[in-house]
């Protein structure tokens, strides 16, 4: 059985944290940013998303991988106390300063097109640009009042993370969970309809 890609779509910094090892249906944990073929594979899903990050068909080494991986643990620590509303822990928010300072966004100023193009762009190495995109995201979402609304996936066997653009939203996804949810409400739904009758006798 193959692994499942990791949930995309959501705001970038729970993308990040959506990558941490959680149990496919039936499988155990994955983490999708075990290894550096992995960080590669989830940042091809994130294209367009992490400007400058990941530019054409660079290699990613274990210090790209080491820096991504502080930075998501960075923000499994800010994320989770603030989404409850507590005070993240300074090391977290340090971390995550720190993170951007090592690789900062500057607008290019370029011309083209008969006038001056700003292009965001960050130097070093993939996993220090990658860390401090990242990490900016995460501050991003630590400051926004929507990080109250974020959700943990209702599944038993999940724990993805999302922000519900509907408030009736209860699952990570429809396709992963919701399905998965309903099938098995209405296999206990039919087998409690099947044993009712021999209650009765």
């Amino acid at each position: 059985m193959t692994e499942p890609e990791p949930l995309t779509g959501e705001p970038l910094a729970l993308d990040l944290l959506n990558t941490l090892p959680h149990p496919p249906p039936g499988g155990a944990p994955v983490d999708h940013l075990a290894d550096a073929a992995g960080l590669l594979s989830w940042l091809a899903l994130e294209a367009g998303r992490l400007p400058g990050a990941a530019e054409g068909e660079e290699a990613a080494g274990p210090a790209d991988l080491a820096a991504v991986q502080a930075v998501r643990a960075h923000a499994a620590d800010a994320i989770g106390r603030a989404r409850n509303g507590e005070r993240p822990p300074d090391s977290a928010l340090h971390g995550l300063n720190e993170a951007q300072l090592a690789a900062p966004a500057v607008r290019y100023a370029e011309w083209g097109g008969g006038q001056v193009v700003a292009t965001v762009r960050r130097s070093g190495p993939l996993g220090v640009r990658t860390a401090a995109a990242l990490a900016e995201a995460v501050v991003g979402l630590l400051a926004d009042p929507v990080i109250g609304t974020v959700r943990e996936c209702e599944a038993d066997d999940c724990t993805l993370l999302f922000v519900p653009a509907n408030p009736r939203r209860r699952w990570c996804s429809a396709a992963r969970c919701g399905n998965r949810a309903r099938v098995a409400r209405y296999y206990r739904r039919h087998k409690e309809g099947q044993a009712a009758p021999q209650q009765d006798a």
